[in-house]
């Protein structure tokens, strides 16, 4: 068999083992391997014949009666992966009581590691990676692919011999030898492991048997015994199961593996990857746990995060990740790669319900930096999606637990010029269902690469602490800590507020890209197209605003011009061109203008504010900044709801102000005798101040559809469910009537929410029959407040479907 596999195999020792093994006494030999490997043993004995060592498969001599002179420090696994120490070796146990006896004088015991291929930091291969020796426990078809990729570069490490005789001088009795030989043996092969493949990441091991020792865990497993009516032990097992299902794999290799599939992914796909503020993360890493909540619009979000992490010397973190993504290889790949897999609800299992808890109380309270995105799903329409509070309530019940480390919250916004599931989010924003992820999605992807995708931008925010969190909210909370059942009732309204000030945080560190851009002026247009030197001029305008009147310190803009801007999103495809007598024209079509609307939502809250004020002189040629305040305010909540603004309403009349100053700066507005003036209607700047104030117009009317659908309807006749729908049906109607080609426009979700929002604030309750109740304040806001800002065509066609449908 040793002759078979050298045919292909290679290798070498490392160091001079000759020198260090060459005994200055008789005493036998005893070589130990971590691990029962029939491959390794061959090797081993390669290398002995080599370098005139006694041979592993030879009788070790002396008076130490044995067949051969090698044994396993283990042999046998239990289900968690890790080497069972209650397995002793009986050849090292004859051994050790020959010598504590006097049979022989002494027995060396030399431990030997043989690694497959080379260190994963230097290694370049992505695919022997994947097979490179690591810290997991491997079947036969892995050491298979092991021996074929790495067979040719096999590295041989002698370990300094341990002397039994020296150790038995210590008179400690023979159950405390045994059990320090075996100890000293672990130690080295651990250490020895760690210096050759990296440090042991993988919590997996170590963790997995200590979940089932949490007390929610035990608890569980005692209520589910009972409720189920099985035995302890099997409601353990099932628990056990639970955590197999959900624990990440950390692996070195892996993570490297990884780096090099996606170095070369991301030099193929993008233009270049840009990262901006990426010193808060590393002045936070020390001495914090941190948890990353980005934005969530792509699947390939965590794997550029993670990489972008590894690549600068940051500990990659643990990602959760739905249980739809644990498909064959793709699973595994992602499991290894630091993700832990989740179910889309817990309703209803209250074992898992606490094995998961358990198993991030732990990650939070060893340092494990952790990801998880607080939206629960990817963006379809491209803005931040309302917050899922399950991961913070979790993570906020862990730390008053045991807060050992202090958490801090790392927003993060990551903005693409092309997304990859551009197709797909197409076909779900013109109504199609959510397609189900699969394992060819992949080569979907890869069929995609003859695409210019642009670049992509990785912003990191403003780090939220969450105890300065708790300090503002709850400024007696640390008094109120308790067991692991503590449930204070201030925790649901703090999650709450936690989830949108993580929002927020994300959305004030968008970057404007030009495409973003360019969507957003063009979206304004009503026919979609614009001649060039027109797109170029908004283009900068747009973008000179921004720059004026920052969103955010965190917020990162363009370093085009508006030609520039032009040119690069043309380059992608992402916008047509046609030509004739008096220029160039810019335009979209139907498709373009539909996906179109996917990248100027990313952005749409950078414009929400100044766009709401061009807004209010569509209708009015002018106004002082008293009145540009008030009705500005009394819209900005919902505004704020729908957008993750992220000004509190007492900073509002400085920002509005501020916003004021910067169209004036810009000639959209000019003030005169302390009032703010419109611009000449049949001017440019009137033409710009439009396009942008038509940027928040939609939206508006949704707000305005909401309200005149109550007003038309005896109060307390409609329940949310039946207002939703008539708002939809409503919206649909006008995207007919006035040719409006965006479907987000009519978007249940988007009405759902207002509808909460409008219960939140306290215009709407609803009775005991779910009937809705609307206060006296809602026709301010409908009458008073709409008639400033939408165009009375709009407002009539309104109030006229919303009496029909009264």
């Amino acid at each position: 068999m040793r002759r078979l596999l050298y045919l292909w195999a290679r290798s070498e020792s490392i160091g001079d083992p000759l020198t260090r093994i060459a005994p200055a006494s008789p005493a036998p030999i005893l070589y130990v391997l971590p691990g029962r490997s029939f491959s390794d043993l061959l090797v081993l004995d390669r290398e002995c014949a080599r370098i005139g060592l006694p041979r592993p498969v030879m009788p070790p001599g002396g008076t130490l009666e044995e067949d051969v002179a090698y044994f396993h420090l283990t042999s046998e696994l239990v289900w968690s992966g890790r080497a069972d120490p209650r397995k002793r070796s009986p050849r090292l146990l004859r051994a050790l009581t020959a010598v504590e006896l006097q049979v022989t004088p002494d027995v060396k015991v030399v431990p030997v590691s043989v690694f497959w291929g080379q260190s994963p930091d230097v290694e370049s291969s992505p695919l022997k990676l994947l097979f490179a020796h690591n810290w997991g426990v491997g079947g036969k078809l892995r050491k298979l692919f092991a021996i074929l990729l790495h067979g040719r570069k096999i590295r041989v490490s002698f370990g300094q011999p341990l002397s039994l005789r020296e150790l038995t001088d210590e008179n400690l009795g023979h159950s405390r030898n045994l059990r320090k030989v075996n100890r000293l043996l672990r130690v080295h092969f651990r250490q020895q492991r760690g210096a050759v493949v990296g440090p042991d990441l993988s919590h997996r091991r170590t963790l997995l048997k200590g979940l089932m020792h949490g007390p929610q865990v035990r608890a569980a497993i005692a209520r589910e015994a009972t409720e189920q009516n099985i035995t302890e032990e099997r409601a353990r097992q099932r628990a056990a199961r639970y955590a197999n299902e959900i624990a990440s794999d950390f692996t070195y290799t892996i993570i490297r593996f990884l780096e090099v599939i996606l170095s070369w992914f991301w030099n193929k796909l993008y233009d270049g990857v840009k990262v901006n503020n990426l010193d808060n993360v590393q002045d936070i890493a020390r001495g914090n746990e941190i948890i990353y909540v980005p934005c969530h619009r792509s699947h390939i979000d965590y794997l550029l995060l993670s990489y972008l992490l590894f690549r600068n010397s940051l500990t990659p973190p643990h990602i959760a990740a739905g249980i739809n993504l644990n498909m064959p290889v793709v699973g595994s790949i992602l499991r290894r790669g630091g993700a832990f897999f989740m179910r889309r609800s817990f309703r209803g299992n209250q074992l898992y319900t606490a094995v998961f808890n358990e198993y991030l109380h732990t990650l939070f309270s060893r340092g494990f930096p952790v990801e998880y995105f607080i939206e629960g799903g990817r963006s379809r329409t491209g803005r931040l999606l309302d917050p899922k509070t399950g991961m913070l309530a979790i993570t906020l019940r862990s730390y008053l637990r045991s807060s050992r480390r202090p958490i801090v919250f790392m927003p993060v916004y990551i903005g693409y010029e092309r997304v990859l599931e551009g197709r797909t989010y197409l076909g779900e924003l013109r109504g199609k269902e959510k397609k189900k992820e699969s394992f060819f999605d992949m080569f979907r992807v890869l069929s995609a690469l003859k695409l210019r995708f642009g670049e992509v931008a990785v912003n990191f925010g403003t780090p939220v602490a969450l105890n300065d969190f708790l300090d503002e909210q709850q400024p007696e909370w640390r008094s109120q800590l308790g067991e692991p059942e503590f449930k204070p009732d201030w925790l649901p309204e703090a999650t709450r507020q936690l989830a949108r000030t993580l929002g927020g945080a994300i959305n004030a560190a968008a970057d404007a890209n030009p495409v973003n851009l360019v969507a957003l002026a063009m979206l304004s247009t009503r026919r979609m197209a614009l001649d060039e030197a027109t797109l170029a001029r908004i283009l900068d305008t747009f973008t000179g605003l921004l720059n004026d009147v920052p969103y955010s310190e965190d917020t990162t803009l363009p370093g085009l011009s508006g030609a520039g801007q032009i040119g690069h999103v043309e380059s992608m495809g992402m916008i047509g061109r046609q030509s004739d007598a008096l220029g160039e024209i810019l335009f979209l079509d139907d498709s373009q203008a539909v996906l179109m609307t996917w990248y100027r939502n990313n952005i749409l809250h950078l414009v929400a504010l100044p766009a709401l004020i061009a807004s209010l002189f569509l209708n009015n040629a002018r106004m002082n900044r008293e009145q540009i305040v008030r009705l500005v305010s009394a819209l900005y909540p919902y505004l704020q709801g729908e957008l993750f603004l992220h000004w509190r309403e007492e900073q509002l009349p400085e920002i509005i102000n501020r916003y004021v100053d910067g169209l004036i700066g810009r000639g959209l507005l000019r003030e005169e005798n302390g009032q703010i003036h419109r611009p000449d209607t049949a001017s440019v700047e009137f033409v710009l101040l439009t396009l942008l104030a038509r940027s928040i117009i939609q939206m508006l009317e949704r707000f305005y559809m909401a309200a005149a659908l109550l007003l038309n309807n005896p109060n307390g006749s409609l329940t949310a469910e039946q207002l939703e729908g008539l708002c939809t049906v409503m919206a649909q109607r006008l995207s007919i009537l006035h040719g409006l080609n965006a479907p987000e426009f009519f978007d249940k979700t988007l009405f759902r929410q207002f509808i909460q929002r409008l219960q939140a604030f306290e215009v709407l309750s609803s009775d005991a029959q779910g009937r809705l109740h609307y206060q006296p304040e809602l026709e301010d806001i409908a009458e008073n407040t709409a008639k400033r800002v939408l165009s009375a065509e709009i407002r009539l066609s309104i109030r006229q479907v919303a009496r029909s449908a009264g």
